[in-house]
Formats: C-alpha cells, structure tokens, sequence
C-alpha cells in the first residue's frame, strides 16, 4: 500500500483528497495535517511514502515545511507533492529546488492527482500541464541541430504531446493506443534520452523547436 499524508489548512479539501487517495486499492492515508509545523512532525513519525503538501498554511508553510522535509541536505528526505491554488512561477521554481516531487494545482482532478502520488513513488516527478508549458515557453536558446536521438517516429509523436502538457491517458486516446504502451514509449523515451522524468522529456522538445 502506498501510505499517503494529507497536509492542507482546509478541511474540505482533505476531505476531498482523502476520498480520492481512499478510493484507490492500493493507497491509504495514514494522517492529516492542518498547519505546516504539525505537517512536518508527522512527516517524521510516520514516514509516509508521499505527503500531498499544500504552501499556504499556518504557523508554517508548505515551501518551508518542504525545505524541512526534502530539501538540500536533508539526510532521508520524504517524497512530497506540492498541490496549491497558486501556480506562481516563484513558487514552482522554490518548490523543485527545495526537492519536491511534483507540483500540480488543485483544479487539475482526481487522475493527475492519483498519477502525480504514483509518480512521486516511481522517483518520477508531474507537474500540471499548464505550468510545465508555461515554463517551458520561456526556454529561448537557439535550437541546436536536429538530433532526434533513435526515437522512432511514434516516441516522438508521444514526447511532442508530453511537451504540449497531455496526460498519459490524454496521449492515448489522441494516438489511438493504450495507457500501457504510453507508459512503455515512455519508458524507452527516458533511456534513450537519459531524461529523468517527463519534465525533461517535455525540456528536450521545446528545446529542439518540436511543438509549435
């Protein structure tokens, strides 16, 4: 079972998050926290596999309690998602550098959220669509030479709508293909690329001028 800490000033939305993560059949949550000092001390005691982390909080909030939590130097971080009303690019930027292991916003519904948890396990990092375009847009170096790495023609049909911000489940009802073989073009895209995740999947096409 994948354990899951719910961290939000909100009752409601811990509600909310606890039925879709209770929902699952193989994820639990395992405890609530309505400020960032008590976030951050069940954290520790429980040592959950993800936190689902909010930033505005009291008496701490969420970027602190990241740094606290993952963040440089941190001997045995916790994974933790960031989900937050905010999609400032400050934030973003603060987020990822204090180790978080993905960023979504709270309209983005229940499959991104489930996904981002299922990610964040994997080692593999989600951002909502809409940021990741976003901040990938501002990428102005010069494209470099057309190298498409040994993709084959259907891996970069997948990687261009990874950059254009679409799920796995997007991606395949646009292609025609299962879930499953997403993941599989995923996986071969990763090693052939050495990229980590899909944000630097999303990184290497805009880079090379391959979504409009």
């Amino acid at each position: 079972m994948i354990r899951v800490l719910i961290a939000d000033d909100q009752a409601m939305v811990r509600t909310g998050f606890g039925m879709i993560i209770g929902a699952q059949p193989d994820m639990v949550v395992v405890g609530e926290a309505a400020d960032g000092v008590l976030a951050v001390e069940l954290a520790r005691r429980l040592r959950p596999d993800v936190v689902l982390l909010d930033i505005r909080m009291p008496r701490l909030d969420g970027l602190e309690a990241l740094r606290l939590l993952a963040g440089p130097g941190v001997a045995d971080p916790v994974r933790v998602v960031v989900v937050t009303t905010f999609d400032l690019d400050e934030y973003v930027h603060t987020a990822l550098g204090n180790g978080a292991c993905g960023f979504l916003l709270k309209d983005s519904g229940p499959a991104l959220l489930v996904e981002a948890v299922r990610a964040a396990v994997s080692g593999d990092a989600l951002i909502s669509p809409s940021i990741t375009v976003r901040l990938l847009e501002h990428l102005s170096s010069p494209a470099p030479a057309l190298d498409h790495c040994g993709l084959s023609p259907r891996e970069l049909d997948v990687v261009k709508l990874v950059a254009r911000g679409l799920t796995n489940a997007e991606i395949a009802g646009q292609l025609f293909i299962a879930v499953g073989t997403v993941k599989t073009h995923l996986a071969s895209v990763q090693s052939k690329l050495g990229a980590r995740n899909r944000v630097e999947i999303a990184a290497w096409a805009w880079a090379r001028r391959l979504v409009d």
